[in-house]
């Protein structure tokens, strides 16, 4: 049974944390800024400005931090200044009672991945895939459709997804509804044999990744299609693939290593969508009441709050 957090009104606090690595701090200041032109007042996470190696802090203190976000009463939501690597370290210690004991927002992508993953699946709470204040928002530049997604945490309404946003295309004919799940595909690939291994059975698979070369891409989709993960999935979302390019002169491309797969397991598929490291990244609800349609191009969504 899916939980839905409740919604945000002004005045409200959101807790700020880095779960995997350290943010570029000049970008966290102007994403701060940004969540009190929303309104909202923040809290800073203890480790937020550590630095341990790649880490932001070690693992007790991010953590620590998770944990008393979760738990303070004063917060309503908790943001994530950044991805980078991190949360796979702290899954398996995290107290998921505590959290299903006091759901709220929970927002962020990339490595972030993984959390949303394991807390969706250990509690039932709908998280959000969505830009994070010092990789997305708080860069100079940052897209006013990136800040427009944070709406969607102060009014309940339905997501809709349509060729108005970005040029979105059919790969695989049809239309497919379930509970949209999924996220990063190096994080969702990491999941596997571990006790928070990605359940698609029945769900909407949305994948997005960076940095990754085709070969890359097509070991990971390869290990999800020979696991059934791929198959399973009632429908599959293709995000952005950003630099996702070939390092050698020797390769397939991207989207010959994406159709080859996507094709092979059969289920409805569009691509196109804006969502992941890109700009602008449109926030989503995972866990929500989802359904898409390759005919008309359109992902819709129900709200992902209370």
């Amino acid at each position: 049974m899916a939980i839905k957090p409740n919604r945000l009104n002004k005045g409200d606090t959101v807790a700020v944390i880095a779960p995997a690595s350290p943010p570029n701090k000049e970008n966290l200041k102007r994403g701060l800024a940004f969540i009190a032109e929303l309104g909202l007042n923040y809290k800073l996470g203890k480790s937020l400005y550590e630095e341990y190696g790649y880490l932001a802090g070690d693992d007790h203190a991010r953590l620590e931090d998770l944990h008393e976000m979760f738990l303070d009463d004063e917060v309503n939501a908790i943001i994530c200044a950044g991805g980078g690597y991190g949360t796979a370290r702290i899954a398996s210690s995290i107290d998921y009672k505590l959290i299903e004991k006091h759901p709220k927002i929970f927002w962020g992508y990339s490595d972030i991945t993984f959390l949303h993953t394991a807390i969706r699946q250990k509690t039932g709470l709908i998280t959000f895939h969505g830009p994070m204040l010092a990789s997305d928002i708080g860069k100079e530049g940052a897209h006013p459709l990136s800040k427009e997604t944070f709406r969607q945490l102060f009014q309940p309404a339905e997501l809709r997804y349509g060729l108005d946003l970005s040029q979105i295309e059919e790969l695989v004919r049809g239309a497919a509804e379930g509970p949209l799940v999924g996220g990063n595909l190096s994080l969702l690939t990491s999941s596997m044999g571990t006790p928070f291994e990605i359940d698609t059975k029945g769900k909407i698979l949305l994948i997005e990744d960076i940095n990754e070369e085709p070969r890359a891409v097509d070991r990971m989709l390869n290990q999800l299609y020979m696991a059934g993960k791929l198959q399973e999935a009632t429908g599959i979302i293709l995000g952005d693939f950003n630099n996702c390019v070939p390092e050698r002169d020797l390769s397939l491309s991207l989207d010959e290593v994406i159709e080859h797969y996507i094709k092979l397991a059969g289920r409805p598929a569009l691509k196109g969508f804006k969502m992941g490291h890109c700009a602008p990244h449109i926030g989503v609800p995972l866990g929500a009441a989802a359904r898409m349609d390759t005919e008309t191009k359109h992902l819709f969504v129900e709200s992902g709050i209370n």
